[in-house]
């Protein structure tokens, strides 16, 4: 699940969109059904903190929210499937 996460196209150059749930530091459960893998912040050492950054999107690809960073270890379902990690 993390490897298709880093995907951010195909060999068509088609941004890589995908459905995720996950729980956000505050507590509360996102649930994103378009999104593209993004930058969660400037100052931010992604791999190191183990954060990913989800963008809602829609069907154009024209973003539609803002970036959630997440915590790897919260996410919930990745494309409808339960994530264990």
């Amino acid at each position: 699940m993390l490897r298709e996460l880093d995907i951010k196209e195909d060999e068509k150059g088609v941004p890589h969109t995908f459905s995720i749930k996950f729980c956000t530091r505050s507590g509360e459960v996102v649930f994103l059904t378009r999104a593209v893998t993004s930058g969660a912040g400037i100052n931010r050492n992604m791999a190191a903190n183990r954060e990913r950054g989800f963008l809602p999107v829609d069907v154009s690809f024209h973003k539609i929210d803002h970036v959630y960073p997440c915590l790897i270890d919260n996410i919930l379902e990745y494309n409808n499937m339960t994530v264990k990690l």
